[in-house]
């Protein structure tokens, strides 16, 4: 029995862990463990959307058992103090867990660089807790703020310093920036009372970015009312205070610590070879330099590609792509095959200033391209869930894209509040009645006309080479007799030419439509095929049944989807009427939900989404929505 240990469960160790599980899925020689003190996977580029209240809470969390559901990982709840390399095992306070194969992914801490009083009177802000913790500071200060009469008090309670103009940094100023209006709309304060600067000991913001890039930024919170100071030489941080340079001392009672990271505390303990602020010297397999079985991933990684000058980066894509290969270099030393070299190739970098604005800097290894604006945030989102998709799939893609672009308060989206204003569904409640009812009527009206002959063909339209000119014309009256009453055949004639002339299609959508309708329902001879009959019972039915769903509630996104399905081919045929643009209307009106209220989804689609996740393919894939 071979034994794996994944010790970490942040974005190296998990996408470690699930490449490991796919490759060893049917090998019961095999043993998978991931060790980690939490008991879920934190989503640190979100950190400050749970900070500034643009998230809730949970929205950057995602449980370890989750992530792992159906695969032949053994999730530890545990916090390691020692490994004992000699002789393979790692040690905690209450147990001991031995391995083959080790694979480090611990993560980073805040460094403080040795500035008195850093680390006691800062806020840092690195983990779920940090990002919660903050969150309550921040309103915590408005609300006392609100109250205090003391005016050099109270400014101190509303400025807010970010030491450390990185990503994080940025990111951060830039939400809470945006957080001020609704808080002193709330509190009832003026804004101008409120003080937020962001500093740091470089010379400029961002400085991994192009120097466009960082002008755009730095113009953007100067526009939120955001002050930069940059080339401040951080000496001191008091209690309530802190010295951006020595004649700056500025009075804060938040001072948020973003300013840098270091090796987590376990690694700067061990004894590997170590570079870079306790990272682990690795060779070009990501083993380290010092034992052959341990593996290194993500931010404890340091390696220096061939060809660069500097080690690969501290950033999540860096995890993305060292995983497969640790866990391919895992498989073929268990199997005895060749193991591949590190070969990163990063596609960029981004940042987010507030909900809506953002610069990029993405595109190709090589050939980057700049972006600002929608563009720059359109791809910090698909980025977002290209990752979580390989997580927890459908299931936290949707959950994303819910708190992202449709549960979102106060515009708070790049695409601003079109998507996410949302009313009561009782409102629906009469339309989705209506529209069942339009549906149920039309069918029972067409179901007598079956019934008194079933071979008698309305709802399709006659061969356009038909032989027989007096027959066609007489379906063309029958057709128009089911849609308007026709009073005569000459008039239904003249009338159904109108009906045809009401909705236009494009050519090549009705030569298609013919294309399909000759190899299906017409014969050599234009008269029609035995199919054509029973698709005409069977869009009768659909109409009389998918009516009956509408007026009840039940499955009623379905139901409304189908409903515009079958519109879109009587369209297509050229037989629809400009009435049929309500029924299209009406219908997608009512997908999101409308039988929720007074209809049976109430009660059926909650029960049915227990048994359905109870299904262990819909657990392996995240097939499903909390």
């Amino acid at each position: 029995m071979k034994k794996i240990v994944i010790l970490g469960g942040g974005y190296g160790g998990v996408l470690t862990a699930k490449k490991l599980a796919k490759k060893f899925k049917n090998d019961k020689d095999v043993e998978i463990k991931l060790i980690d003190r939490n008991p879920y996977h934190t989503l640190l580029t979100e950190l400050h959307e749970v900070s500034a209240n643009r998230a809730p809470e949970d929205s950057i969390k995602i449980d370890l058992k989750k992530i792992f559901a159906g695969l032949k990982v053994d999730v530890v709840l545990d916090e390691i103090s020692n490994i004992d390399f000699k002789n393979k095992k790692l040690k905690s306070d209450k147990a001991t867990y031995a391995y083959d194969y080790l694979v480090i992914g611990t993560g980073s801490k805040p460094t403080f660089f040795g500035i008195p009083g850093a680390e006691e009177n800062t806020f840092s802000f690195w983990s779920y807790d940090d990002a919660v913790a903050l969150k309550r500071q921040i309103r915590d200060m408005y609300t006392k703020a609100a109250q205090e009469k003391n005016a050099a008090v109270r400014r101190s309670m509303l400025t807010f310093v970010i030491i450390g103009a990185g990503f994080t940094g940025v990111e951060l100023v830039g939400e809470m920036a945006e957080q001020r209006e609704e808080l002193c709309k709330e509190f009832y304060i003026d804004p101008s009372e409120v003080r937020l600067i962001v500093a740091d000991m470089a010379p400029k913001i961002l400085p991994i970015l192009p120097d466009k890039l960082i002008q755009k930024a730095e113009a953007r919170l100067r526009k939120m009312n955001v002050e930069i100071v940059t080339g401040a030489k951080i000496t001191e941080v008091g209690k309530g205070s802190v010295a951006l340079g020595e004649k700056n001392i500025v009075d804060a009672q938040t001072i948020v610590w973003t300013a840098g990271v270091e090796g987590s505390e376990i690694v700067g303990n061990l004894e590997v070879q170590q570079q870079g602020r306790k990272r682990i010297v690795t060779n070009e397999n990501l083993e380290s330099v010092d034992h052959k079985n341990v593996y290194v991933v993500g931010d404890n990684i340091f390696f220096i590609p061939e060809g660069e000058t500097r080690p690969v980066p501290q950033m999540v894509e860096n995890a993305e792509q060292a995983a497969p290969v640790i866990a391919g270099n895992i498989t073929a030393d268990i199997k005895g095959t060749a193991k591949k070299a590190y070969k990163p190739g990063f596609h960029g970098t981004m940042v987010s200033i507030g909900s809506r604005y953002g610069v990029a800097n993405v595109g190709l290894p090589g050939k980057l391209f700049m972006l600002t604006g929608f563009m720059a945030m359109l791809s910090k989102h698909f980025i977002n869930m290209f990752y979580l998709s390989q997580v927890v799939g459908f299931n936290k893609v949707w959950t994303y894209m819910m708190h992202e672009f449709f549960h979102v308060e106060n515009r708070k989206s790049f695409l601003g509040g079109h998507f996410s204003k949302r009313s009561p569904n009782f409102w629906l409640v009469p339309l989705r009645m209506l529209l069942g009812g339009m549906w149920l009527y039309e069918g029972i009206d067409k179901m007598k006309k079956i019934w008194e002959d079933p071979d008698k063909i309305f709802l399709i339209p006659a061969a356009p080479f038909a032989t027989d000119a007096a027959s066609s014309a007489s379906v063309a009256v029958d057709a128009v007799k089911d849609t308007v009453d026709a009073q005569s055949a000459a008039s239904a004639v003249t009338t159904a030419k109108e009906a045809v002339e009401a909705l236009p299609v494009p050519g090549f959508v009705y030569d298609i439509t013919n294309w399909f309708m000759d190899l299906m329902f017409y014969n050599n001879d234009g008269t029609y095929t035995f199919l054509a009959k029973w698709f005409q019972i069977g869009m009768v039915c659909a109409e009389i049944v998918f009516g009956i769903m509408l007026i009840v509630g039940l499955f009623t996104a379905i139901a409304s989807i189908a409903t515009i399905g079958m519109a879109v081919m009587i369209w297509s045929t050229k037989m629809a009427s400009t009435e049929m643009l309500w029924y299209v209307g009406a219908a997608i009106a009512t997908i999101g939900g409308s039988g929720s209220i007074f209809g049976l989804d109430y009660y059926v689609l909650p029960w049915l989404k227990k048994q359905w996740k109870r299904i262990p393919l819909v657990r392996r894939w995240y097939l499903y929505t909390d």
